[in-house]
This record gives structure tokens, C-alpha cells and sequence, in this order.
């Protein structure tokens, strides 16, 4: 029985690309002192998996993704 491997659609692409971008997100909040950073690549993080999420049209990920982008927003504005 073989394994399938999903196509690399855009989709592949984009959520690799968001996920380093929240993993550089957190790098940033870990090293402490770099808040807008965090904030910048971690709202850019999140728009790619929202987008990602609304291509699957999978519900659960459009929910968590859009409420992490609304407070990405806040903080952003409260930070500037």
C-alpha cells in the first residue's frame, strides 16, 4: 500500500511559509525586548494560516486563526 503525498498547491506553500514565520514570531517573544517583532511576523504568520484555513474551508482553523489576528491587530496598535 502506498503512502499518498499531497499535491504542493498553493496552499502547501503558503503554510509553510506562515508557520516559520510563528515560529520566528516566538523566537522573537522568547528573546525578550523585541515585542513589534513578535507582533509584525506573528500577524504575517497568521494571516498566511487564515488564508490556508479559508482555502480548506475548515471552520475551526478560520476561527482560531481570525480571533489570533484580531488580537495580533490590538496589541500591534497598542504597541505603536
Amino acid at each position: 500500500m502506498s503512502e499518498v503525498v499531497p499535491g504542493r498547491g498553493i496552499d502547501w506553500y503558503i503554510k509553510w511559509c506562515a508557520s516559520v514565520l510563528i515560529l520566528t514570531s516566538i523566537a522573537f517573544r522568547a528573546a525578550d525586548g523585541y515585542i513589534l517583532w513578535d507582533l509584525v511576523f506573528g500577524t504575517f504568520g497568521v494571516i498566511g494560516w487564515l488564508t490556508v484555513s479559508i482555502l480548506w474551508k475548515d471552520r475551526a482553523l478560520i476561527l482560531l486563526n481570525g480571533v489570533s489576528l484580531v488580537m495580533l491587530i490590538v496589541g500591534l496598535l497598542n504597541h505603536v
